[in-house]
């Protein structure tokens, strides 16, 4: 049966408000008890089968976090691992997974470079950001490739409901460090709009230690970033928008082997830097065709440039990614229990690289479907995709979940689900350093969720999980990307949050043992254990918090001879409330100024880590004057 058939025998059926109780997708972003990603349309946070954190635009302004990576820190099962303070390529790792193996996106579209992988979250700004959603567990069923380890999604600032509303912030801190944004927005019940700026720049550290004379001085960072969001209602069904991100700037950073030239083999200088350029555009139509049938189309493009120099000598690299998609999703309700998603996705890369690769573009199409079932006793979701790749074929991923209430405050959730993954134009066709022959990853993860609201003021989510990663992607000796065997992580996660007394705190906890099966060796750059805590008060106007973070060792090498200390980091911040328009905010990061690495690097024989930003200072003002 053809959609457009489906859809009408749909209408035929008793009438039911499957869409009325929820809110649309721009006010959606707003609030806490929603949720966007699990299943790209609104629905309620407690409904999702997906393990997921979210924080709001009134969370980022509480914890007054640097970059996006300092609230990912905040997720139990993430883990960051920095290369050297801001604008550091960071290493992000899901429930053990590596950043390859986890997708991000901007308002729905990807931004991850084509030829590393790399998600590029180092160059997003704060101030950009209306909302973080962060699903813990594979997704690839409604994502496709490089969802196994979850999925993260940024959405850009959006416009007030009513009127117009400008905000300015100002921030002054220590090591040359100046945040600075501009912002306007304004709506109606029809259109809404937000436009914004922000220029972000600090004189940075000394990103490594021993090396060559010429790597002894500051590596700085300078961000320039504009975002511009538009939507209006034609009518009462039909809405269409257009979202738009631009980030650029410039980059400094220390390499004790310099600029690495693939085909003389050369490696002379040292005082690099990079200037980057990360963008996103996408528009879309989102139309209730009738009260059981939704659809959803977008299309989007997406940019991450990089050129990266040395100022010893003329060397320079570039290595630009381009990518275009188009998506297409229709959410069904049958009847009050059972609901259908279903839809297609397309995708296409390129690359344009100062580096020669065999091959430049590959392109990605998809079919999914998803069933959803909610019944007094228990409920299920049900889902299959099969994607099909230019370069490797046909993939089927399905996934399969039982949530069964054991009583008002306790839910069980079982759940069973398939990923894959494609190699990157690098792991392939980047000379002296890749391997035509890889095969694509797959993966199998099991998980048991327990979710158990204690009281009015408490709540407790757990989870216990494996994954099991077939024909994993990982370095040889001689920094090949090869297909191991096999790899397993097993883990645990723990989020509570308890308001008590006036506070609000929020306690994350994290165990993992992810072991590549062949060696037995545990996956570099992993720690073991992770805890974090955030605990926070409103004073009337006067607010106050702390943030403490502990990290066990972990392995920098898959030989794990490199061994990386762990490390503890307290921190603080406060605000003020002055007057209706201006608040004053301070925060004290690093606070004991703490000496520690998450990445290693070897020099002469010995390896030596990545310096991380030690005691670290912030305070600002923002303005949000009444117009």
């Amino acid at each position: 049966m053809t959609l457009p058939r489906l859809a009408f025998a749909l209408s035929l059926l008793p009438a039911a408000q499957a869409f009325a109780d929820l809110p649309d997708r721009d006010a959606a972003l707003k609030l806490s008890d929603v949720l966007v990603s699990a299943n790209r349309q609104v629905e309620q946070r407690d409904a999702s089968v997906a393990a997921n954190t979210v924080f709001t635009r009134a969370d980022i302004e509480r914890l007054q976090p640097s970059s996006v990576t300092d609230l990912l820190n905040r997720v139990p099962g993430v883990q960051v691992a920095p290369s050297g303070g801001r604008g550091s390529l960071p290493g992000i790792y899901i429930r053990g997974t590596k950043s390859a193996q986890s997708l991000v996106l901007v308002d729905g579209q990807r931004i991850a470079n084509a030829t590393s992988a790399d998600s590029a979250l180092q160059y997003l700004n704060v101030e950009q950001i209306e909302r973080v959603e962060v699903l813990r567990g594979s997704r690839s069923v409604v994502y496709g490739a490089d969802a196994i380890g979850g999925v993260i999604q940024i959405f850009t600032r959006r416009g007030a409901e009513q009127g117009l509303q400008a905000r300015l912030h100002s921030g002054v801190g220590n090591r040359g460090t100046w945040q600075n944004s501009l912002g306007l927005s304004g709506g109606d019940q029809q259109t809404r709009f937000n436009l914004s700026t922000s220029l972000n720049e600090t004189a940075g550290i000394d990103r490594t230690g021993p090396s060559f004379a010429s790597d002894a001085d500051r590596d700085g960072y300078r961000n320039k970033s504009y975002s511009l969001n538009l939507s209006h209602w034609l009518n009462d069904d039909v809405e269409i928008g257009f979202n738009a991100l631009d980030n650029k700037g410039k980059t400094e950073f220390d390499n004790p082997f310099g600029l690495f030239d693939p085909i003389t083999f050369n490696s002379n200088g040292q005082q690099q830097y990079s200037d980057f350029e990360l963008s996103s555009l996408g528009t879309y139509i989102d139309a209730r065709i009738n009260e059981r049938w939704k659809t959803r189309l977008e299309v989007g493009h997406s940019e991450n440039r990089e050129k990266t120099f040395d100022k010893l000598s003329d060397d320079r690299s570039v290595f630009n990614t381009y990518r275009d998609s188009v998506t297409w999703q229709n959410d069904l309700t049958l009847d009050e229990r059972n609901n259908v998603m279903l839809g297609g996705d397309w995708y296409e890369d390129r690359v344009n690289s100062s580096t020669p690769f065999d091959e430049d573009s590959r392109w990605n199409r998809a079919a999914f479907i998803q069933h959803r079932f909610k019944g007094e006793g228990f409920s299920t979701e049900l889902g299959l995709r099969r994607d099909q790749n230019q370069q490797f074929g046909s993939q089927n991923t399905w996934s399969g979940t039982l949530a069964l209430p054991v009583n008002e405050a306790n839910d069980v959730l079982l759940s069973y689900s398939e990923g894959f993954r494609a190699p990157t134009f690098n792991d392939l066709y980047y000379p002296g350093f890749s391997n035509q022959n890889l095969k694509p990853e797959h993966s199998k993860s099991y998980e048991l969720q327990w979710r158990s609201r204690l009281s009015d003021t408490s709540k407790l989510e757990a989870s216990l999980y494996r994954t099991d990663l077939k024909d994993a992607i990982a370095l040889d000796s001689d920094f090949r990307p090869q297909n191991i065997a096999s790899a397993r992580i097993n883990g645990f996660e723990a989020s509570l949050e308890q308001r008590l007394f006036g506070w609000t705190g929020k306690l994350g906890a994290s165990i993992i043992d992810p072991r590549d099966r062949d060696t037995g060796h545990t996956l570099n750059r992993r720690a073991r254990r992770t805890l974090n805590l955030d605990i926070d008060r409103q004073f009337d106007r006067l607010g106050i918090g702390a943030s403490w973070q502990a990290v066990s060792d972990s392995y920098n090498d898959e030989a794990n001879t490199q061994n990386i200390g762990g490390y503890a980091l307290f921190g603080l911040r406060s605000s003020w409330k002055a007057s209706d328009e201006v608040k004053l905010e301070f925060k004290l990061e690093n606070a004991l100024d703490k000496r520690y690495s998450r990445t290693l690097y070897s020099f002469d024989g010995s390896h030596y880590g990545y310096r991380e930003e030690g005691r670290t200072w912030m305070f600002g003002v923002t303005w949000t004057p009444s117009l």
